[in-house]
């Protein structure tokens, strides 16, 4: 996979604009690195494959006069590539350079010199000081995802060092004056198409970033750029747009990114820079939605709980409840009043919900007798930690406020509630919620990407990722 790792993420072309990025990822000197890595183990393989044909002909070689001559069976046995470099040009592209490679291959050959003496063998040949040089452009193609190509390239074939195993001292004549230059030219021209065979190798695994990418059956997250890489002389920053969608359509929030930079570190190969304004537009997808309500029946409480969701239980609180509705089970439905908003400060991921909490009392017929709704306003922290190749979290209650909306049993005192409140927030609700956030939502990613050494930080407006990345 020819560095996969990073000019997959270079190679978006943006095809929206918008003021500020949701999510920001920036490649270090320590992932273009391994970048390199990967591509000269491709590249290698590439060189590995260069074809010879057997060639043949005729030359005067003194004191023999003319020479009948054809080398045949040529084939690769080691390409090593002990230099390459991969440089960034600030605000163009890429560069690779590869020095002091060497090839080695072996062949036949054959003689025929005074019309009637042959003779043949085998040679080896070391080819040493190949240089390569290409340029790499980027650009979009028709799905909106990156292609790569090699833009130009050179190629240029340095000594060689022949042993023939059979024959006589004046081969090597034939082999410096002649054979040497057609040997060389014939590696030469397969050099730079098979470099760019293998950055065209790189495409396929292009079409795998997850530039839309589905999270469950309500919502999809678009990494698609929103404007043209930065590219700098150690390093490169790239602005995804990172907003959640409702699936099959494509509603903005009220609400816009605001701008952020990553801080300078280099201690992982990738940095990836998710803002509030990404997961706020998640909360915003899944209002939209629907979802965000919960039914809550006595059955979904720990029968350990004192806390029952009966009108004996209420009606110790509110005695009207228990005269007009003896013996009942009972229903809340929670439901958000607006979408829910995260706030990030340093070391702290805070939500603020605003909720109704509508309870009923349950008939014997199954119909619900509505009893009084409660407006319930919380305040949660959130734990964010990466899970495999998702972003995942957990809350916990901080604190919450309740006061009355209405009633249909009469007026009555909301604080004695509060502890009811509290308990099934803890026992049910948030548990419900942390089931959901721990299934996660994806990163940005492409082909079979791992992450390793990972460590999530939250800074003022966003957080930040910090990661080594393994391809397989």
């Amino acid at each position: 996979m020819f560095l996969c790792c990073w000019l997959g993420l270079v190679a978006l072309i943006p095809t929206t604009l918008s003021t500020n990025p949701g999510v920001k990822v920036r490649l270090t000197e320590k992932g273009i690195e391994y970048g390199r890595q990967l591509g000269m183990a491709v590249i290698q393989q590439k060189l590995g494959s260069i074809k010879i044909p057997d060639f043949s002909g005729t030359e005067k070689v003194s004191p023999i006069g003319k020479v009948q001559y054809s080398l045949s069976n040529m084939h690769i046995v080691n390409v090593g590539l002990p230099k390459s470099s991969v440089d960034l040009v600030p605000g163009t592209g890429v560069t690779l350079s590869i020095g002091d490679a060497f090839i080695s291959l072996n062949g036949n050959w054959r003689v025929k010199y005074l019309r009637i003496i042959k003779d043949s063998g085998s040679f080896d040949l070391d080819v040493n000081g190949l240089s390569i040089a290409t340029t790499i452009s980027i650009k979009s193609d028709e799905t909106g995802r990156p292609a790569v190509s090699s833009d130009s390239c050179s190629a240029t074939v340095g000594s060689a060092k022949v042993k023939f195993h059979g024959g006589a001292s004046w081969l090597y004549n034939l082999f410096t004056t002649f054979i040497d230059k057609a040997l060389r030219n014939a590696l030469q021209k397969q050099i730079c198409p098979l470099v760019a065979d293998a950055v065209s190798d790189l495409n396929p695994q292009l079409k795998t970033l997850n530039v839309l990418a589905k999270v469950d059956k309500y919502a999809e997250i678009e990494y698609s750029m929103v404007s043209s890489p930065t590219v700098l002389k150690s390093l490169i920053d790239l602005s995804l747009k990172g907003e959640f969608y409702n699936i099959g359509k494509h509603q903005e929030p009220p609400f816009s990114p605001a701008a952020f930079n990553l801080p300078p570190q280099n201690n992982n190969m990738l940095y990836i820079g998710m803002s509030a304004f990404t997961v706020n537009s998640a909360a915003f997808v899944y209002n939209n939605a629907g979802v965000l309500s919960l039914s809550i029946t006595d059955d979904m409480i720990p029968k350990s709980s004192p806390i029952r969701l009966n009108t004996k239980t209420f009606g110790t609180f509110i005695p009207q409840i228990a005269k007009q509705f003896p013996g009942l089970m009972m229903k809340l439905l929670v439901k958000t009043v607006k979408t829910p908003t995260l706030t990030f400060q340093p070391n702290n991921a805070t939500v603020q919900a605003i909720t109704t909490v509508t309870a009923f009392a349950i008939q014997p017929n199954s119909t619900l007798s509505p009893l009084f709704v409660l407006n319930l306003e919380a305040s949660v922290s959130a734990r964010m930690f990466v899970s495999e190749m998702k972003l995942a979290a957990a809350v916990t209650l901080n604190k919450m406020d309740l006061t009355l909306d209405k009633s249909y049993v009469g007026d009555f005192q909301v604080g004695p509630l509060e502890n009811v409140f509290h308990g099934v927030l803890k026992l049910v609700v948030l548990p419900a919620v942390n089931a959901q956030l721990a299934k996660g939502y994806p990163l940005p990613t492409i082909g079979k990407m791992k992450l390793m050494n990972t460590q999530l930080d939250v800074l003022k407006d966003y957080i930040l990722i910090g990661t080594d990345v393994q391809f397989s």
